[in-house]
């Protein structure tokens, strides 16, 4: 059933092949509507059988991004926060997995009253729910279907959309598809028959695109947009030309000029004055006209896939705009480290070693830890970082040469292990080691109280924050006193005193570790204060 009122519903599908952008341009015209006056809220439907991504390999699918509400969602919803500024909610990512679990449970319950369930109507009556499910406050929704056109995955979110259209008129909905066009140089030509394949496709399952997203190094001559029109049964108006740009965040503008906005707004018959997006060319003159460079070495596990890392990666450029200088990001293997193996950490002027989970690779990370520590190098540990810290200064400085998290076996030294209980909005929250192992960690927005005096505290400028969790194992708050005693400060600690939330060396120059995710909250136009500091202790050491 149509729960919708009032909202306009924008539906980005993707062809030809994957990894075109869809995320970066639903997020970049979010950003454009929003320049023209209108509230955005953005959604992603992705067709794989996971529930979510929270338990699937960085190696496959790139980060988990994680929301206040304690969602594990797809690493694009960062984009669409990034852009926009409107915080994701659970509510605002779904799975084939979660659909079909609640068409089960409900045909398990008898609540189909005997009827054969069916993908047509039951599976995508439930995606058509999702999709229109607290929207009465937003002007538009935009909506990115995962995946590309012609994967049997996709099929009943493209055919929940096309009811959709039928259902609420074209007057509500519009389907924006983004194809690629090839540019082929020894015939010193841009191919157009992909995209005319690609909505061919979509014509086979009833959804004519209103906009075609053209992905391409260069712009399309004239001759080729009009075939592209004349082929796909579109105007000529509406074949945008999605361009390479130098940032991502350059994409607004781009995607203004080529006139998408324009033509999104004259379908649903709105008016089409200018957007204000001065702040967006302000951001991209400062980040491409930087007055100097720093280089910060990150040491994780899954380094040869970078979106592992994406809002990280996004959190350090935001920092470097906020400084003026280029980040460059020097990529490290943790294992790479191992023994003692420190050549690649001398030409950096900072160390980061971010999240992960298991074994694999900690060896490495606390030679990192140990090398910047010793060195005074500026660190920052994030999750795990921050666990790899605490564990390094436990068995050097504090005299505890077993120490070690329960994470990583038996150890007559827990200084890090399982948490067990603690306290959300209210409830007692419960795990064990046979917990299962999706949606079981401590997840979302938590409270944290900062100590006085400490260098948290100057850089947040306030005495309580609110950052964003994803971890099943907490420093252990009875080795307070030992490591406070060889200098490391507990300058961050959960409400009720009981969880360490962030760790600081109060004799190094910047050393500082955090079981948050703070680059999940940061963004262009309000780069995070950890990160800014970070970067400025950086630059400070490079001069």
């Amino acid at each position: 059933m149509i729960t919708a009122k009032n909202p306009r519903y924008i539906f980005v599908t993707g062809g030809v092949v994957s990894s075109l952008g869809k995320g970066i341009a639903a997020a970049s015209l979010g950003a454009l509507l929003q320049a023209h006056g209108y509230r955005v809220r953005m959604r992603k439907l992705d067709p794989y059988l996971n529930v979510d991504p929270g338990t699937m390999s960085p190696f496959q699918h790139g980060e988990v991004y994680v929301t206040d509400d304690g969602a594990e969602t797809d690493l694009d919803l960062g984009h669409y926060e990034r852009f926009t500024g409107v915080a994701a909610q659970r509510g605002d990512n779904i799975t084939t997995g979660k659909i079909y679990s609640e068409v089960i449970a409900r045909e398990r319950r008898g609540d189909y009253l005997g009827a054969t369930v069916q993908v047509i109507p039951h599976v995508t009556d439930m995606i058509k729910d999702f999709v229109t499910s607290d929207t009465d406050d937003y002007d538009f929704v935009l909506c990115e279907i995962g995946g590309t056109v012609g994967d049997i995955e996709s099929l009943p979110f493209l055919e929940a959309i096309r009811q959709l259209r039928n259902e609420l008129g074209v007057g509500r909905t519009l389907f924006a598809h983004l194809t690629l066009v090839p540019y082929i140089a020894s015939a010193g030509e841009i191919k157009t028959k992909p995209t005319q394949h690609s909505v061919k496709e979509l014509l086979g399952l009833g959804i004519q695109p209103d906009v075609l997203l053209c992905r391409c190094d260069r712009d399309i001559p004239e001759e080729a947009r009009h075939k592209i029109a004349l082929f796909c049964n579109i105007r000529k108006e509406a074949v945008i030309a999605a361009l390479d740009v130098q940032t991502i965040y350059q994409v607004p503008s781009t995607l203004h000029t080529q006139g998408f906005d324009t033509e999104v707004l004259r379908h649903f018959g709105l008016a089409t004055t200018p957007p204000d997006i001065a702040a967006w060319d302000a951001l991209v003159t400062r980040q491409l006209n930087p007055q100097g460079t720093v280089k910060i070495g990150i040491v994780g596990k899954y380094t040869s896939v970078v979106d592992s890392y994406k809002s990280l990666a996004e959190a350090l450029t935001h920092a470097g705009i906020a400084n003026n200088v280029a980040v460059e990001m020097v990529w490290l293997s943790a294992e790479a480290l191992e023994n003692g193996n420190t050549e690649s950490l001398e030409t950096v002027d900072a160390i980061l070693v971010p999240g992960g989970f298991g074994e694999r690779g900690t060896a490495g990370k606390i030679c990192a830890v140990q090398y910047a520590r010793e060195n005074n190098i500026p660190y920052f540990g994030i999750c795990f970082g921050m666990q790899m810290a605490v564990i390094e200064i436990a068995r050097h400085l504090a005299g505890l040469p077993t120490a070690n998290s329960t994470e990583l076996g038996q150890t007559s030294e827990p200084v890090v292990g399982l948490m067990t209980e603690w306290e959300n909005q209210g409830t007692l929250e419960k795990r064990s080691l046979s917990t299962n192992k999706g949606g079981t960690m401590r997840l979302g927005a938590y409270e944290c109280v900062l100590r006085a005096a400490s260098k948290a505290r100057a850089i947040y400028g306030a005495d309580s924050i609110s950052e964003r969790h994803r971890h099943r194992y907490e420093v252990n708050i009875n080795y307070q006193a030992r490591l406070e005693g060889v200098g490391l400060q507990f300058s961050g600690l959960s409400p009720d005193g009981g969880l360490p939330e962030i760790v600081e060396l109060t004799d190094h120059p910047w050393f500082i570790g955090v079981q948050f995710h703070p680059e999940l909250k940061s963004k262009p136009h309000a780069p995070h204060p950890l990160f800014v500091s970070f970067v400025a202790a950086a630059l400070g050491r490079s001069l």
